[in-house]
């Protein structure tokens, strides 16, 4: 069966001692400074608040902004470990976390999820949003816009790694993960490469998506928009590259839904909520303090 090499790259960039810099963790900071950097092109493009309700004035200040990164990095990082302990260490691999409960702290050895690491940086924008007394819908729209270059860097990340490796495939550009189980009397069978799938529909596909919604339709004029978009969005393509081109042991209800796939449904009930917001919401913002 014909299939295309793995490119064999070491997770380690650069190690010196005891410390080691990985390309996981530079995904992280590229796709935090990515976002950072395109939300202050959209609070400097003057023609996206010329008119009502902003009246001339973003929604932040470039100071803000960078200011809410700092707490955005610790809630991507708290969150993202945090909720990859609670929603699959302790299902799927108990034994470990149960015989050394301080391997909760260790990220390094591997482990974040994408829906608390959203928790982590919902919950930062919040606070941040208080503190400053600034709109938290509003600038959650900010950040939504921003937040599919983020998860493009970290599907590549997940790609370098070797992990979560999509189904047996026989498609031309499919391969054969180092890691990945084999299967009786087959071996190890070339497969979907679903990191590189998720980079492009969840990073690309929503980033573009996004800023038609924002440049083309303004849709910064109807606070929550972009929000309830992103949610869609990535649910939608996460659910679709979870059922049909990613491999996975984290079953749920007796293997008819993924862990992934299963979290990923409750993003619709908030994009419907934030949908309603945008346009059926009358008066001062909901969430405004």
């Amino acid at each position: 069966m014909f299939s295309i090499s793995f490119p064999s790259i070491d997770p380690v960039l650069i190690q010196v001692g005891p410390l080691a810099i990985r390309w996981y963790a530079l995904a992280y900071i590229a796709g935090l400074l990515g976002a950072w950097w395109y939300i202050l092109r959209l609070l400097r493009s003057e023609s996206l608040w010329l008119k009502l309700p902003f009246q001339g004035k973003a929604q932040a200040s470039t100071d803000q902004i960078g200011d809410l990164f700092v707490w955005a990095a610790l809630g991507v990082i708290l969150g993202g470990r945090f909720g990859y302990v609670l929603f699959y260490g302790l299902i799927y691999e108990t034994d470990y976390f149960v015989a050394a409960p301080w391997r909760i702290f260790f990220a390094w050895e591997g482990g974040m999820s994408f829906h608390g690491g959203a928790i982590g940086v919902v919950l930062a924008i919040i606070f941040f949003a208080r503190r400053r007394n600034l709109d938290i819908v509003a600038l959650g729209d900010l950040v939504a816009a921003g937040a599919p270059i983020g998860l493009f860097f970290g599907r590549l990340a997940n790609f370098i790694n070797g992990e979560l490796w999509g189904k047996p495939s026989d498609v031309a550009w499919a391969m054969v993960f180092p890691h990945a189980p084999t299967i009786e009397g087959l071996g190890n069978v070339p497969r979907h490469p679903s990191q590189l799938y998720e980079a492009v529909l969840e990073g690309l596909v929503l980033f573009i998506v996004l800023h038609i919604l924002v440049h083309r339709f303004n849709a910064f004029r109807r606070p929550g928009l972009t929000i309830a978009a992103f949610w869609a969005g990535y649910g939608f393509f996460r659910i679709a590259v979870e059922v049909f081109f990613r491999d996975s042991d984290q079953l749920v209800f007796g293997g008819v839904l993924t862990m992934g796939s299963l979290l990923s449904v409750f993003m619709f009930v908030f994009a419907g909520f934030f949908f309603w917001y945008s346009l059926f919401r009358k008066g001062p913002a909901l969430l405004t303090q």
